[in-house]
């Protein structure tokens, strides 16, 4: 079965950037501190981002992310989703117009004009034609940025909320939960590690 997994870092008082995010500075000040254990050498650390990456039958991000990692600072052969870990998945951008050009043509990208719903239901479809190829289960995979990841949790549209909680606080940024409470949600397991603590939820 598909399941749709938001999956994000977060510092301590909640901010998923550092204070200033912009195209030249994605994650702001100080956010490269958010992922840390991504990079790290600890073998829980790579068991998750390997498990996590290997489950991906597509992946949805927003535009102002897209612009991130599509700009000529952002992925490149050793940086980038799953990169050393797994093959591409597809990626579903959310985005009011799609770009002219795309700098990472290697990646199969599509732009869904249309919403958050419609973006995950089209990452939805590509997951399980994703599994159908590889005979397993593949899931769907919100990666980001906060905007995107609130905007389906208030839609009802996530089963498995991931938080890496990376022990910095920030003082600022982009929160993950701006002036709301999350959805209900069930703790389903607590990994901490030498650089984060891993909390994975099911959302009512």
């Amino acid at each position: 079965m598909t399941r749709i997994i938001a999956d994000i870092s977060v510092s301590l008082d909640g901010f998923v950037t550092g204070p200033d995010p912009g195209p030249d500075n994605g994650l702001g000040t100080g956010g490269e501190a958010l992922h840390t254990w991504a990079f790290s050498d600890d073998p829980e650390d790579r068991r998750l981002l390997r498990e996590g990456t290997a489950r991906s039958g597509a992946v949805v991000l927003g535009r102002r992310l897209f612009d991130i990692v599509d700009g000529p600072g952002g992925w490149d052969d050793t940086t980038g989703y799953g990169a050393g870990e797994v093959g591409k998945p597809s990626f579903v951008v959310v985005t009011g117009t799609p770009p002219e050009a795309v700098r990472l043509t290697d990646l199969d990208w599509t732009f869904v004009t249309t919403g958050v719903a419609d973006a995950v239901a089209v990452a939805r479809e590509r997951a399980e034609a994703a599994s159908a190829a590889a005979g397993r289960d593949l899931d769907v995979v919100l990666m980001g940025g906060g905007a995107l990841i609130g905007s389906a949790l208030d839609a009802g549209l996530v089963d498995i909320l991931a938080l890496h909680l990376a022990p910095v606080v920030l003082g600022g940024g982009t929160p993950l939960f701006p002036g709301r409470a999350p959805r209900a949600l069930v703790q389903r397991s607590v990994t901490p590690t030498s650089t984060a603590t891993h909390l994975t939820y099911d959302v009512l």
